[in-house]
């Protein structure tokens, strides 16, 4: 998602996001602590996009 994808979202949206995310975050954590997983950078661009939307919230 783009930064101005991210800036067109209200910000009830952009909370329920970084929920998802956290959550989505959380999973792949736990694979990869099991398991290695395929391509480790996915949890490095989930955290960059979990900070991308709060720095989009807290603008709001």
């Amino acid at each position: 998602m783009k930064n101005t994808e991210i800036k067109s979202l209200s910000a009830s949206e952009i909370a329920e996001r970084i929920v998802a995310e956290k959550e989505n975050l959380n999973k792949l954590k736990f694979a990869h602590s099991i398991s290695p997983i395929e391509n480790p950078n996915r949890i490095r661009e989930s955290k960059r996009f979990i900070a991308r939307l709060k720095t989009a919230l807290a603008a709001k």
